[in-house]
């Protein structure tokens, strides 16, 4: 299996950027933590725009940087695309002037895609004759994404393509970035401080603060783990990947995963389609009975694996597992206490909310 080894150390000042990261070679590894983490810095670093002293940079076993060696390519040399906060298109040439100018820096016959198969992909086929200055936000970030594309790149990195849009055209682009994750064969890291984004894109998660890497796994895995500092906390939850098992009498749709199965209202997809499902901690709560009554609809049973402090005064966070499926619950200290929570107890999640990301 391809990897992305990072290694970094860049001080500036009173903040430095500490990392030594092996990434996945597929899917989309997302960089996540809080302004001032690092997040752009890590980003800036392996596309060679910061050159850190003593700095690792490899894809696939091609070296990129390797200072012991004195080895740095500089980023023209790097089979990258970039994908910045702003879409940066060159005002006086049309769409597809501007994509065809990513085309250009691709040798002919290392061409990976073609302008309207990309084009195509982003929704941007009805645009190609039209300049930068006559587009949304939206549309302008889906051409930047194009033209880093048609370089061919074999590392995508994006530093948060969306902070620059309103929630309409957040909305407007999240569909195609969720089509680049299912259809790119290449790497992408993507930068947010948005958990939806995360949640919705991401395989991988990298979390940051204050420079370092503080957990690094596939996505639901790392977002069930306990040990988090409380700068996270707020955002607490985990991410299932479903599939639609049915659609019921009374307007509900019933999806399973490993370890149980859970209903929400009822949804247009199809039987066997694929359906990414976010649950925070807050929104789950623990009983010990599996027949008392509830208007709670979806009751799962699950096992308590550990419980950990919070930030939040009076409050614990519960680590359980539902066959094999990671699930969080935040419950009082003193309700806890009550019910006797223990690691290796039988209890009940009842979860009182779930949000599809789709």
């Amino acid at each position: 299996m391809s990897t992305l080894l990072a290694r970094f150390h860049i001080p500036r000042g009173d903040f430095a950027l500490d990392v030594d990261l092996t990434l996945p070679g597929r899917g989309v590894t997302a960089l996540f933590g809080h302004s001032g983490s690092g997040k752009t810095t890590l980003l800036r670093a392996m596309a060679g725009l910061e050159r850190a002293p003593g700095g690792y940079f490899a894809l696939d076993g091609e070296v990129w940087q390797d200072e012991s060696r004195d080895l740095f390519l500089p980023p023209h040399r790097r089979a990258l695309g970039y994908v910045f906060q702003e879409a940066s298109l060159f005002p006086h040439l049309s769409v597809r002037g501007n994509l065809e100018f990513g085309l250009r820096r691709t040798l002919p016959g290392a061409r990976k895609f073609r302008t309207e198969a990309v084009a195509e992909l982003l929704g941007i086929a009805p645009l190609l004759a039209r300049r930068p200055d006559s587009l949304s936000g939206g549309e302008r970030q889906r051409a930047a994404i194009a033209r880093a594309l048609l370089a061919s790149p074999r590392l995508l990195l994006m530093d948060e393509p969306l902070a620059a849009l309103d929630l309409k055209r957040r909305n407007e682009i999240l569909p195609y970035l969720e089509r680049l994750h299912d259809e790119l064969s290449i790497p992408v890291i993507y930068v947010s401080h948005a958990p939806d984004e995360v949640a919705r894109l991401a395989d991988h998660l990298v979390l940051l603060d204050g420079g370092r890497a503080v957990a690094s796994g596939p996505l639901s895995e790392t977002l069930a783990r306990l040990d988090l500092p409380p700068a996270f906390a707020d955002d607490a939850g985990v991410v299932l990947e479903t599939v639609v098992a049915a659609h019921e009498e009374d307007d509900l749709t019933r999806l399973q995963f490993p370890g149980g199965s859970i209903h929400v209202s009822r949804r247009p997809e199809g039987v066997g389609q694929r359906l990414r499902c976010r649950i925070h901690a807050r929104d789950v709560s623990l009983s010990l009975d599996a027949e008392s009554r509830s208007s709670i609809l979806n009751r799962l049973a699950a096992t308590v694996v550990d419980l950990a402090d919070t930030d939040k005064p009076g409050h614990v966070l519960v680590r359980l597992d539902m066959g094999g499926s990671p699930l969080l619950a935040r419950i009082t200290r003193r309700s806890a206490q009550l019910l006797a929570i223990r690691p290796g107890q039988a209890v009940v999640a009842q979860i009182k909310s779930v949000a599809l990301l789709a």
